[in-house]
């Protein structure tokens, strides 16, 4: 496989889609040192579509000067014969009577194409394109096979199911994965034939609520194959997972208290509020009152999840906290209530108008290391951390 051949064909504009998928596996099969030579059973294979419709592919993609080919042979027989493509240096497309000269060997029904460039080229140092392979070596005609590894091996081994019955789960499975029709295929069925048939059962059986979870968590999907590879539906089991379900932590504890500041860490909101009462009305009167009854307000209604974490922790009752919040946590430190560090952090809630902490009896307080501007920030930006990144699908 050439990186560049494949770079190169996935740009090609203007051509139907039968003809970009004959171009691309021609790109596929390229080798930046010896060339192109599949047959047009394989391309027929790889492309899904019959050999008549390959030969007309490549008659068509020829027409626009994207590849080119001339028979070759050595006295009766024919030789396998290399494509040459549009991006390859010295590459010149037919001209109009070499087009006619060669248009019945561009739509022969041989089931190997006549592949090769109209001349050879004599390449200096650089050029590594171009080579023609020496008679030794056996031409690339279908790309690389990467070999089978251990584990795959193992997995094969140790089986009971048929390759039809586990092709079959796969083409089950796979439709439903979030975003798989933007992923390979090809890499997702590696990875699943690699996995035992205890693990796919496991994968079948876990996905849909994997999958809830991800999405209730507005959690970034990993590409199918990686998936399948990583076993990521065991996430479900950390409890420090986005994917996991949330917990029951009690009030004052570190996941408790990483809930509470992820919470004040969200815009204020107005929805709700109660209207002044005459007396706050004849407080706004005076400036100073004023901005008192609007900091009260403010620290009351603006966080309503706050507030009522607030109240069930003045009657002893814990929250649910997600499961990134739990790892974020177990960085906090303790603080003393009638500590100057603990009087800091409660002159930064006053000052960005957040509600401070009941006085419940508890002595210590557990909060994010450092200074309380700093802390807020790392903490702050250990919440948006993987935010907009969308790598599922």
């Amino acid at each position: 496989m050439s990186h560049e051949a494949t770079m190169w064909a996935v740009k090609v504009r203007g051509i139907s889609c039968a003809e970009a998928r004959v171009l691309w596996h021609l790109a596929d099969c390229h080798n930046p040192i010896f060339g192109c030579y599949p047959k047009q059973d394989y391309l027929a294979d790889a492309c899904e579509i019959d050999e008549r419709s390959v030969r007309r592919c490549l008659a068509a993609l020829r027409d626009k000067g994207l590849v080119n080919w001339i028979e070759q042979r050595e006295g009766k027989n024919r030789k396998a014969n290399r494509y040459s493509l549009g991006f390859e240096n010295g590459f010149r497309a037919f001209s109009p009577a070499e087009k006619a000269e060669n248009q019945a060997d561009n739509l022969s029904g041989s089931s190997e194409a006549t592949t090769g460039q109209e001349e050879q080229f004599e390449p200096d140092n650089s050029d590594g394109l171009n080579r023609t392979p020496e008679s030794s070596i056996e031409p690339v005609r279908e790309p690389v096979i990467e070999p089978v590894t251990e584990r795959e091996r193992a997995s094969e081994a140790s089986s009971q199911e048929s390759p039809k019955a586990i092709e079959r789960k796969f083409k089950l499975w796979y439709p439903t994965y979030p975003g798989y029709q933007h992923t390979s295929e090809d890499a997702a069925r590696k990875q699943w034939f690699a996995l035992t048939d205890e693990d796919r059962a496991e994968c079948i059986a876990r996905t849909p609520a994997f999958i809830a979870a991800g999405k209730a968590a507005k959690a970034n999907f990993v590409y199918p194959s990686v998936y399948l590879r990583e076993r990521g539906w065991l996430k479900m089991d950390d409890p420090k997972s986005e994917f996991a379900p949330p917990s029951v932590h009690n009030p004052f504890s570190r996941p408790w208290m990483a809930l509470r500041l992820a919470e004040l860490s969200k815009p204020m909101t107005t929805v709700g509020w109660p209207t002044l009462t005459a007396f706050q009305k004849m407080q706004m009167r005076d400036a100073d009152a004023a901005r008192l009854v609007d900091r009260e307000r403010k620290a009351r209604y603006g966080w309503p999840k706050v507030t009522d974490m607030h109240s069930r922790a003045e009657r002893a009752v814990g929250m649910t906290v997600p499961g990134p919040l739990l790892g974020i946590s177990e960085q906090f430190k303790a603080v003393h209530r009638d500590s100057d560090l603990a009087r800091r952090w409660q002159a930064l809630h006053e000052r960005m108008g957040w509600p401070w902490l009941p006085s419940t009896g508890l002595e210590w307080l557990y909060l994010p290391a450092g200074e309380p501007e700093t802390a807020m920030t790392d903490f702050q930006a250990k919440l948006n951390e993987g935010k907009g990144d969308d790598n599922a699908a």
